[in-house]
């Protein structure tokens, strides 16, 4: 299975450059059964990542732009009268897929943020009083361009805490820019791509990786950090049961598609700032801690 996602991993490398550690975090996070935040400037190659992760994975995919006038009913379908039939006959949106792309998130207003809630959180959809599933395995990747730029709206805490990572591409190395001038770009290559897997096994691997041991000790390790960002005087809130069921979800996904099925405390360390850095505020002014320094701050509670 290792070689499997090595070959997934090196798949999408070819089209979203220089970024390994970002599509192996794109990865755990989908296997995880979460949703995804990418937070950066335009043209860095969000969109082809999430492109070619649903081309490589064999799942259906669709994209939103998110604008200021978008309704809710933009998203999720409307009820249209055919008068052939003299019924009302529903017209599914976007988010009836299993990769929805939901571009630019924050320049929507939040009443259309609101309306992804209940389909990342229950995977269905309530119109119209009528409940319907979405397909598995349903995943939001979302775009969110920095808060300083003009037009955007910051997403809440809900609906932020709603998104089981965040991570940033940033710019590509030398290396990888001067590829993508000599090519002209990646979409072509995008288009050509094949699964390289099937959609049964993703839902599979999101199975098996439940499945991943963890020791107590390690759930001791876990629960202390926990303790330790709801007791330090460095945070304004700390991280809430449900945070602690998505970060030991992340890690056991990071550590079955690293070939183990059993989880290490460094795991954790790993993956840990992707988790959480977007549901910690600083206590001093509520502003966001910095990767590094939130990192630093977490090293501080001992491993078992």
């Amino acid at each position: 299975m290792n070689q499997v996602f090595d070959h997934i991993v090196d798949q999408i490398s070819s089209v979203v450059l220089g970024k390994s550690e970002q599509i192996q975090l794109a990865l755990a996070c989908l296997f995880a059964r979460g949703h995804l935040l990418i937070e950066d400037l335009p043209g860095i190659g969000k969109t082809t990542l999430a492109k070619a992760l649903s081309k490589c994975l064999g799942l259906n995919f669709r994209r939103v732009q998110f604008t200021s006038d978008m309704l809710p009913g933009d998203i999720l379908g409307i009820s249209v009268f055919e008068r052939k039939s003299s019924t009302f006959v529903f017209h599914p949106g976007p988010i009836f897929t299993q990769v929805l792309l939901a571009d630019e998130i924050n320049r929507a207003t939040p009443k259309t943020q609101s309306a992804l809630l209940e389909a990342m959180e229950e995977k269905q959809v309530t119109v119209e009083g009528e409940t319907r599933l979405l397909e598995p395995p349903f995943f939001v990747i979302a775009t969110q361009n920095p808060l300083e730029q003009s037009g955007t709206f910051p997403l809440p805490e809900s609906q932020l805490d709603r998104f089981l990572m965040r991570i940033e591409l940033g710019y590509p190395g030398r290396a990888a820019e001067k590829e993508l001038l000599k090519t002209g770009g990646t979409q072509r290559r995008v288009a050509d791509m094949s699964s390289c897997i099937l959609k049964k096994n993703v839902i599979e691997i999101q199975d098996e990786i439940g499945r991943v041991h963890a020791s107590d000790a390690f759930f001791d390790y876990l629960q202390d950090i926990i303790a330790f960002t709801r007791a330090a005087p460095h945070f304004h809130v700390g991280l809430s049961p449900r945070a602690g069921i998505a970060l030991l979800g992340a890690v056991r996904a990071w550590a079955y598609i690293h070939g183990r099925d059993f989880v290490l405390p460094e795991d954790l360390q790993t993956i840990m700032p992707w988790v959480i850095g977007h549901r910690l505020r600083s206590a001093e002014d509520r502003s966001e801690i910095p990767r590094e320094r939130l990192q630093s701050l977490l090293m501080e509670v001992p491993v078992p």
